[in-house]
């Protein structure tokens, strides 16, 4: 499914540039963007991506390229400082925009990269994103423009650092598409739809900040200033899952952030998320998340580089 952004909202009828709750959430996620490739094409050029275990988005730094995707209903056609976003990691094609002037071809430049939710859980934008979604630069505001033309220089400076450099400002870039997306999408749903409601936004942000409280249906629905049973179906109805539920999926997605710090006790990691006892959490995090506390830090050990 693709959802092209509608710049026709005026500025009056569109909210706030951050819901709470979503800043909450983006500033919590275990989220690794980093640039992978960056192409410079003349001519006649195709790139076919496969499948991706993660997310792919590509930067047009400069010329015009034309995408397609099964995800796609129509060929998408880019245009320089646009980006657009697969976050499903969909296969899909880039290819130049048109025939070519063989005597004066324009040069098009990609800025490639991957995102990954890092951790064995599901995280709540897997299902709240689109298959692909766009921002254009000719809508999207100053803030972005800038850091996109920012990367450009920076990958055509060719300067010490570059990078990382890079991989920062993709990662800046990222949070921007997803506002960009919250703001401007004509359909929402999920995630999306929960943040955009002021009594359940007010209870996701709570628990994003604070998931070592000790949360009931109770204490939710009296922050959503709701009953018990209206609180209960608004939230799974928005959300697509109970909200004790979802409480426990967050809880364990901070637990396996904090595994990474070894200078943290699994105890004391289990205290600051509310649990009364060290295997009560060790028992509920390899239930949801299908591997124990000592696992999942073994192989993050494997995994990290010598």
């Amino acid at each position: 499914m693709y959802i092209e952004p509608n710049p026709s909202l005026s500025n009056e009828h569109r909210p706030p540039l951050i819901e709470p709750a979503l800043e909450s959430l983006l500033n919590q996620s275990m989220l690794r963007v980093a640039i992978v490739a960056e192409w410079h094409r003349c001519g006649s050029w195709f790139l076919d991506e496969p499948r991706y275990p993660g997310g792919l988005f590509h930067l047009v730094g400069a010329g015009r390229c034309k995408v397609e995707s099964a995800v796609l209903g129509h060929a998408m056609h880019l245009e320089a400082g646009d980006l657009v976003l697969f976050p499903q990691g969909d296969p899909h094609r880039l290819s130049i925009e048109g025939p070519s002037d063989l005597e004066n071809p324009d040069q098009t430049s990609l800025i490639c990269g991957e995102m990954r939710f890092s951790g064995n859980m599901h995280h709540p934008f897997d299902h709240a994103l689109p298959a692909c979604f766009a921002v254009r630069s000719k809508d999207a505001g100053n803030t972005f423009r800038q850091l996109s033309a920012m990367m450009v220089e920076v990958v055509n400076a060719g300067q010490a650092g570059r990078q990382v450099l890079l991989n920062k400002l993709a990662d800046a870039l990222f949070t921007l598409a997803i506002c960009d997306y919250a703001k401007r999408a004509g359909g929402r749903r999920g995630l999306f739809a929960a943040v955009a409601d002021v009594r359940i936004s007010r209870v996701l942000q709570a628990v994003h900040e604070n998931p070592g409280d000790l949360w009931t249906m109770q204490s939710l629905a009296g922050l959503a200033c709701m009953s018990r049973s209206a609180f209960a179906e608004r939230f799974t109805h928005l959300m697509q899952i109970p909200p004790m539920q979802y409480v426990t999926q967050w809880r364990v997605s901070v637990a396996e952030q904090l595994l990474r710090d070894r200078q943290q006790s699994v105890a004391c990691i289990a205290e600051q998320l509310g649990y009364s006892s060290e295997a009560a959490f060790r028992r509920l995090f390899k239930r949801v998340s299908g591997i124990s506390p000592g696992q999942l830090r073994s192989d993050i050990a494997s995994a990290a580089p010598n």
